[in-house]
């Protein structure tokens, strides 16, 4: 036991102010008698238990608490007073007796312990011949009550010399918990019974006894001989059981009450119990009825009403149709009727509730349906399989009835040819009463079982009941809208999509929004293509108006499929509900989707022609312009109809052809079209990597001459700034645009073209968000890899094309980039790509092959890095004087070997410094020059599936390219002079084990045949034409079936590009140049050896 609430009433003896005196005296006196024990004792809090005046137990909670220099005294006690009480008072004064307290402290056992032990001690209950020695009983007082059935008080009760004396029992607890000697086990048993009822206990009204359960108690309380009455009275003594039937008497005031007779002795008080008791006042006597009727008809007909007069043929009506053995208070004349058909009366209804969705762990709305069958007998309805007779009252004669199984089988199988079954579930679409339950298996059932089989049921002449919630209620459309209502300038455009009923205009589009935010997966074009066009949707057109009944009709898929899988996922992004939704207007092209749809079109004819010349762009044709110096192939005419067709919708688009297709000429033919149209009032901006700035440039003046053409480029490119808008076409970088943004925004731009796009494919980039602030009329991207490794990187482009076309990042990635890259979802990637497809225009090679020369060649030009121009200088100028000087003094026949190592030692640097012996190379060279512009292109072409041969004089240039390539886990094959297996590698290559083939030319230029090759890459130009034409012709040859691409990498304003224009010129002169051609075969006179030997154009910049 704690010292605490010992401590504290040692300390504070005042703790008896917290009870008054007589309190204190009676709790001292129950303290000396041991009616105390100690049950607990934690801290201040103190569980005793105390006998009380009747020997009964009473339990205390005592809370001590010291404050203000007194014990304060918190008791609560089960006895009737309640607090603070004679018996917490007992209690406190055991525990400050220090011998009761060492007592109690060293004999203290915990509370189950102590119950445990108490049942020990517990005498056996008396029986029911043992009497108590002080004469205390318990008695049950009988109290006749308005409610059928009776009441039931507990009282105790003492016999004395005067008779028996009653008290009050204040709870059932105080008998049950711990009962009194006096209780016996009888009585235990009728006590647990009635705190069975789960009633408030009232002394005043006691325990009602209703029914069989009343009738049970009631036994036993009169098997104990001890239930009264009336306190004055002697004890009710159960009499014999009494033969009796029911009547119905005719009262002095005409109406009629229904009297239990005992022979012709009516039994006055009747107890509405099962089974039935009298009630003796006079003889205190009580006892059963016994009767021929079942207990619960009994019981009814003993609470019977009394019946007013005009009400007794009804009402013996009525009780002829329930039980024709019933007594009615007068009798009727019968007649039978069993040649009546019945009429089928279907009832249908619906329910909307919430229920919990285990797959998703959240509520969900869901509907119920059913159908109620009922037959209609001559207008009395039945129901069921029951085949009691009908009846009905026609003046004073009952007539039943007869139903007719055989027919009511035959409608009920109307029903089940329709798919319907009886109701498993219970449901509160329809009130039992409606009729036989039924049940279709699903909602589509339902739907067609509206729209055909209703109409069906009318036609056979069956009474059809609809109630206003029944979800299927349809009515007619009478006619399908759509209306657009374009902005000035046409930028956007609302469009409403809609259907007429009633009269009344009801917009689609928010119906459809709320349809597929409840169930999304109608937007998967599988769950689309399953409908069949003839399948109909149900819809509410007043869903969500409280103030308006519902309004449903069934849309055909055939209609409303378009609808949703063009308009559904635009508009479930939209954040308000409203009967238009406004777009794009690249979004006319969505508009083709629906333009087959037998709708009555308002407005919009400029947008829905938009539309058609959108999606027929490919097709439109327009005329090259007659300053191209150039003959487009039919798929590049296409492409410059649909540049065209974009520009003139004010959108943008994605030129994503193979490279080697002519991209840029598709480009420049488009730029040179606007400018003779008049339309080029700015100049146009191409951003491209720094190594395409000189295929712009020799592109765009051999193919549009008449374009001006500045390539904003170099250290001294800050002269043009102010200049920009005398130019036609301005030529930037993805480094520079950055660093000169300030300049460039600045600027109007007609045309804003992005080449190699993929440079932006990180949307956080300087490059991607530079660009992104650039204005331009019209913004075209061209690559042939728009995406590379993810689908950020076309979203990416898209932001910068179209802005918002693909939402934001956010809801790209939850809307396509999730689905399809880590659940591999094939319907997203087909949504997506049917989202792009207006705005991407792709031809690969094998597309167009039918269009293409057997063999197509080009040259790709390449700027020299800046270490490259320095040292090709320093050796140029060293190289220019030693082979002046040897021609000086033996002539040009004598100084070949000279020209030529002077001529080796420029060509390497073109290729890479590291290949020239005796400089110093610092960085990555992977990233620079001819190298750099290289790899870029790999890049392109393996993404494109081509197969690639490499040529090289140079075995050490190729053995760097080997270097790079493993690098970048591209697989390769090799073939040099010093490879003795060549069957190996060429197996390799042609079975497709390897991607790239790097050859030298000694050991590929005979005996090859590569024809898994589709494209030949001369890494340094081959100044023999025949030389270079036998080993482009190791892919192209007999066997070959597809076109061949050849790239030659040129580096601008070198000996290689002034070479490449002897060859032109002079191809024998060249030919013998370098293939080792013998001294008199050929002559250079100081033309040559200037052109030869010229300085690099001005520096270029870092």
């Amino acid at each position: 036991m704690s010292r605490d609430a010992l401590q504290l009433l040692r300390e504070y003896p005042n703790w008896t102010q917290s009870f008054t005196e007589p309190v204190l005296q009676r709790g001292e006196r129950y303290a000396r008698e041991n009616r105390v024990e100690i049950v607990h004792c934690s801290g201040p809090l103190i569980e005793a238990t105390c006998r009380g005046s009747e020997g009964s137990p009473y339990r205390q909670k005592i809370t001590l608490t010291a404050l203000a220099g007194r014990c304060h005294v918190r008791g609560q006690c089960s006895c009737p007073v309640g607090q603070n009480c004679k018996h917490c008072a007992a209690a406190l004064f055991v525990l400050s007796e220090p011998q009761a307290a060492a007592k109690n402290a060293g004999d203290a056992l915990p509370a189950n312990l102590q119950r445990w032990l108490k049942g020990l001690e517990q005498p056996t209950p008396q029986s029911a011949e043992a009497e108590d020695k002080r004469g205390r009983m318990v008695c049950y007082q009988l109290r006749l009550t308005e409610e059928p059935g009776c009441a039931l008080r507990v009282r105790k009760g003492m016999r004395e010399e005067q008779g028996l004396r009653f008290s009050r029992v204040q709870s059932l607890y105080e008998f049950l918990y711990e009962p009194p000697r006096f209780v016996k086990e009888e009585d235990l048993r009728i006590l647990r019974l009635l705190s069975a009822l789960n009633q408030t206990f009232s002394q005043d009204r006691g325990y009602q006894l209703k029914g069989r359960e009343g009738g049970e108690l009631f036994q036993r309380a009169l098997d104990t001989g001890r239930m009264l009455c009336d306190e004055n009275k002697p004890l009710l003594r159960e009499g014999p059981a009494l033969a009796a039937e029911f009547r119905w008497v005719r009262l002095d005031n005409g109406h009629y009450r229904g009297i239990w007779y005992h022979g012709e002795t009516p039994l006055n008080c009747v107890i509405a119990l099962m089974p039935l008791y009298y009630f003796d006042l006079s003889g205190s006597e009580v006892g059963k009825i016994e009767h021929s009727l079942d207990p619960h008809t009994a019981l009814q007909l003993t609470i019977a009403p009394d019946v007013p007069e005009h009400l007794v043929v009804p009402l013996s009506h009525k009780l002829n149709a329930l039980n024709h053995q019933l007594p009615t208070p007068t009798t009727l004349d019968e007649q039978l009727i069993d040649d009546l058909q019945p009429k089928p009366h279907l009832t249908l209804g619906s329910l909307e509730f919430s229920a919990y969705m285990p797959k998703t762990g959240r509520m969900q709305r869901q509907m119920q349906h059913r159908a109620a069958l009922a037959f209609d007998y001559d207008g009395l309805r039945a129901s069921g399989n029951d085949d009691k007779p009908l009846a009905r009252l026609v003046d004073a004669t009952s007539q039943r009835i007869r139903r007719q199984p055989q027919a009511e089988q035959a409608l009920r199988k109307v029903l089940r040819d329709f798919g319907f079954k009886p109701a498993t579930r219970q449901s509160k679409a329809l009130p039992d009463s409606a009729g036989e339950m039924l049940q279709l298996p699903d909602d589509e059932a339902w739907l067609r079982f509206a729209r055909d089989g209703l109409p069906r049921l009318r036609e056979a002449g069956w009474d059809i009941d609809i109630h206003r919630d029944f979800a299927f209620n349809l009515q007619d459309v009478d006619d399908w809208y759509a209306s657009i209502d374009e902005a000035p300038g046409h930028e956007w455009f609302d469009l409403e999509l809609g259907i007429v009923v009633e009269g009344q205009r009801h917009s689609l589009l928010p119906i459809v929004l709320q349809l597929l935010r409840s169930n999304p997966e109608l937007l998967r074009p599988s769950e689309l293509a399953r409908r069949s066009d003839d399948e109909h949707l149900l819809i509410d057109l007043n869903r969500g108006r409280l103030d308006s009944p519902a309004l449903r009709v069934a849309l055909p898929y055939g209609r409303i499929k378009a609808v949703m899988g063009t308009l559904g996922e635009l508009y479930l992004h939209e954040d308000a509900v409203g009967p238009t939704l406004r777009m794009d207007r690249a979004d006319a092209a969505r508009l083709n989707d629906i333009e087959h749809l037998p709708l009555h079109w308002e407005g919009g004819a400029h947008v829905r022609d938009l539309g058609r010349r959108l999606r027929d762009a490919r097709d439109l044709q327009v005329e090259v312009p007659s300053a191209l110096n150039a003959t487009l192939r039919p798929y590049q005419q296409q492409g410059l109809n649909w540049l065209q067709a974009l520009r003139e919708m004010g959108t943008g688009g994605i030129l994503g052809d193979d490279m080697g297709l002519g991209k840029t000429l598709q480009a420049l033919a488009h730029l040179l079209l606007e400018k003779q149209s008049g339309r080029l009032t700015a100049p146009a901006l191409a951003v491209m990597p720094t190594s395409l700035v000189p295929n712009w440039l020799d592109e765009a003046q051999r193919f549009a001459p008449d374009l001006r053409v500045l390539a904003l480029h170099g250290p001294g490119r800050s002269k043009h700034f102010a200049k920009l808008h005398e130019y036609d076409l301005v030529l930037s970088t993805y480094a520079l645009v950055p660093r000169d943004l300030e300049h460039l925004r600045a600027q109007a731009w007609h045309v804003l073209v992005l080449d190699e796009a993929q440079n932006i494919k990180s949307s956080t980039s300087k490059a991607a968000l530079a660009v992104c602030e650039l204005q331009a009329n019209q913004r075209l991207c061209l690559t042939g890899t728009p995406m590379e490794n993810n689908l950020g990187e076309l979203w990416s482009i898209f932001h910068f094309l179209m802005p918002g076309w693909l939402g934001d990042v956010k809801r790209f990635n939850q809307d396509y980039r999730t689905p399809i890259e880590r659940h591999g979802d094939a319907e997203r990637l087909a949504h997506l790509a049917s989202r792009v497809r207006p705005f991407l225009l792709r031809r690969t090679k094998e597309q167009v092959a039918t269009e293409l020369p057997a063999k197509t060649e080009m040259v790709h030009w390449v700027e020299l890095s800046d270490a490259q121009r320095d040292t090709y200088e320093a050796v140029r100028v060293a190289m220019d004087k030693k082979v002046r000087d040897e021609i000086a003094r033996n002539g040009a026949a004598r100084s070949q070997i000279v020209i030529l190592d002077a001529l080796l030692k420029l060509r390497q640097v073109c290729c890479d410094l590291r290949l020239v012996k005796g400089v110093e190379t610092k960085g990555n060279q992977a990233d620079k020059g001819k190298l750099g512009a290289l790899l870029e292109m790999l890049e392109e072409l393996l993404s494109e599936g081509r197969r690639v041969l490499l040529f090289s004089q140079f075995t050490s240039m190729l053995a760097l390219i080997e270097q790079e390539l493993e690098k970048r886990k591209i697989r390769y094959s090799l073939l040099t002079g010093d490879t003795r297996d060549r069957r190996t590698p060429v197996q390799q290559f042609q079975q497709g084990d390897s991607e790239v083939f790097l050859i030298s030319l000694k050991a590929g230029g005979v005996g090859l045949n590569l024809t898994a090759a589709d494209t030949v890459i001369h890494f340094d130009p081959w100044w023999n034409p025949a030389s270079e034409n036998q080993a482009t012709d190791r892919a192209y040859r007999i066997g070959q079936d597809k076109p061949v691409f050849v790239f030659k990498l040129i580096t601008r304003g070198t000996v290689e590009e002034k070479i490449q224009a002897l060859q032109q010129e002079k191809a024998a002169l060249a030919a013998s140049l370098l293939d080792g051609g013998q001294a008199g075969q050929w002559r250079l006179g100081d033309e040559e050896i200037e052109a030869l030997f010229a300085p690099l154009p001005g520096k270029r910049s870092r």
